[in-house]
């Protein structure tokens, strides 16, 4: 794998794993699907998402070569990029009027 495949295959696989807290209805364990996932219960699954992508990042990076050493700076940038791209998830659950 290229590094440069390797590299959209995380980001879109980030976009995905932001966004599915707030699309869907079921737990990320595939729980039972509760009658309403409320807001907190949708922010904990977005950061174990976050991890879990870091996860499969450092495995590519491994893979690839060296770890690069990364400060707390690298992790809040990282993090809030991570949150950025939940917001249309958020925007589609919360914000938009929904027909039921």
């Amino acid at each position: 794998m290229t590094p440069q495949l390797s590299t959209y295959g995380v980001i879109a696989l980030a976009l995905l794993a932001a966004n599915a807290p707030f699309i869907s209805q079921r737990l990320a364990v595939l729980g039972p699907r509760p009658e309403r996932k409320s807001l907190g219960l949708r922010l904990i699954e977005l950061i174990v998402a976050y991890f879990l992508v870091g996860a499969v990042a450092l495995a590519l990076e491994n893979n690839l070569g060296q770890i690069a050493p990364q400060g707390w700076e690298f992790y809040a940038v990282t993090g809030t990029m991570f949150i950025t791209l939940a917001f249309p998830g958020f925007v589609y659950r919360y914000l938009l009027k929904h027909r039921d």
